[in-house]
């Protein structure tokens, strides 16, 4: 192989360790030119660094990947873009932890179907994993609202001066920007207090 070695990374957040798939790609043999590392989410492949990437690889380059789901989640995505590197562009791939996902191999049309069915049933697997990651989160955040669990921010406590300068503004003494300065509250704020009649203030 004449190309180039190109390395690909991808962490969902800013927060996840890619450290893992550093060291992956550091053993590979022979050494990778370059690595081009994402940190979002691996629903779509409109992410920076793969398309900066995608820009660059040749004909004849090898992109290298720790995991198929490190190249991304969504079924169909993950098909097309490993159509395009390897027909359109004639890129090889290599995936570290599947090692049938090595297209240097395809050297006769059983290692071809092999490959393309082993992509299939993994690229599957992968969207399936981030769906049920998701109905997971959604199940969880319904079994704590259940037990009453708040989520989002507090809202700010009423105060005890609210009264008073509700009865200024409500006589036309001062406007809901005033109101909401003496309060040192955001206009909104003073609004949706004045306009909620069931809201009282916090006792001391």
């Amino acid at each position: 192989m004449n190309g180039k070695i190109y390395g690909y990374i991808r962490v969902s957040t800013k927060d996840q360790n890619e450290d893992r798939q550093i060291i992956a790609l550091q053993e590979f043999s022979p050494p990778i030119h370059k690595t081009y590392i994402d940190k979002v989410s691996g629903k779509d492949f409109q992410r920076p660094e793969y398309q900066k990437m995608l820009r660059i690889l040749k004909p004849g380059d090898l992109l290298v990947v720790k995991s198929i789901d490190r190249l991304g989640r969504n079924y169909k995505d993950i098909l097309e873009q490993w159509r395009i590197l390897t027909k359109q562009k004639n890129v090889h791939i290599v995936v570290l932890d599947i090692p049938l996902l090595d297209t240097r191999r395809e050297n006769d049309l059983i290692g071809t179907l092999i490959s393309d069915i082993v992509l299939q049933l993994l690229s599957y697997v992968a969207e399936t994993e981030r769906d049920n990651i998701r109905q997971r989160q959604a199940e969880g955040i319904a079994a704590a609202k259940a037990r009453g669990v708040k989520f989002g921010r507090p809202r700010k406590p009423v105060p005890q001066e609210f009264p008073a300068v509700k009865h200024l503004w409500t006589s036309g003494k001062i406007n809901s920007r005033e109101a909401a300065r003496r309060l040192s509250v955001a206009q909104d704020t003073f609004l949706r207090w004045a306009h909620n009649e069931a809201t009282t203030p916090t006792q001391t």
